[in-house]
């Protein structure tokens, strides 16, 4: 992971534990799980979004955000960033698990 990805995680551990006045991370922590999964959800329809438009900058800006708040959901939910990166090794590490193809939606 990169010294800025390491770096924002780790402020965001600071904000949980000594919240500061003023501080979005910790207005986040106030409010709880509930809030902070409702805004990972907007973040990943404005990603969609971008991603839909095909706006490369606009959909940096939202995978950015979509990053931040997920950060913030590992660390409500006390889920750390080294964990997450032994999941990614251990799933780089396999072969051969191509998905089979989804049925196309008939009815919605």
């Amino acid at each position: 992971m990169s010294q800025e990805m390491n770096h924002l995680y780790e402020t965001i551990q600071q904000r949980k534990q000594t919240p500061e006045p003023g501080s979005y991370t910790a207005y986040l922590f106030e409010k709880g799980l509930e809030k902070i999964c409702k805004k990972v959800g907007e973040e990943t329809t404005e990603v969609i979004i971008a991603a839909m438009k095909q706006d490369q900058e606009e959909l940096i800006c939202e995978i950015s955000d979509e990053i931040y708040h997920l950060f913030v959901l590992m660390a409500a939910s006390g889920v750390t960033l080294e964990q997450v990166e032994a999941e990614l090794a251990k799933r780089s590490q396999k072969q051969g698990n191509l998905k089979a193809e989804r049925k196309p939606i008939e009815k919605y």
